[in-house]
């Protein structure tokens, strides 16, 4: 049989955007909670939070509705990213194995068995 390629991180796809945005928002208070963490780098993700809270805005809701709230939507994705990509990759890495480790649905032990399937004519 030929080996099959082992990932070191392992995220389960059952739930879609809902657990992805989740487990992206546990990404970023974990790493706020890092010490490893540069302290500047921590304040991208909590100005991008300022910034949904702020009353002003940069494409008002009334003036542009659906610019509007996709302009609050894009700042606090391109905040998370920013963040994460300023985070030391080994320790982003470590929390993303953490995260998908508490993902995990099951045994830890259940194993995948490939096999074959024949038809028998009689």
């Amino acid at each position: 049989m030929t080996e099959k390629k082992t990932s070191d991180i392992i995220v389960a796809q059952q739930g879609g955007v809902i657990r992805n945005l989740v487990n992206q928002f546990k990404l970023i208070f974990r790493l706020i909670g890092d010490k490893r963490v540069n302290t500047l780098a921590k304040l991208v993700p909590i100005g991008a939070f300022a910034y949904l809270l702020m009353p002003a805005d940069l494409a008002p809701n009334l003036v542009l509705p659906v610019i509007g709230m996709v302009d609050d939507a894009a700042i606090l994705w391109l905040g998370s990213y920013i963040f994460t990509e300023l985070c030391p990759p080994e320790v982003v890495d470590e929390h993303m194995k953490a995260l998908a480790g508490n993902m995990k649905q099951g045994d830890a032990n259940d194993d995948v068995v490939d096999g074959e399937t024949t038809e028998v004519k009689e």
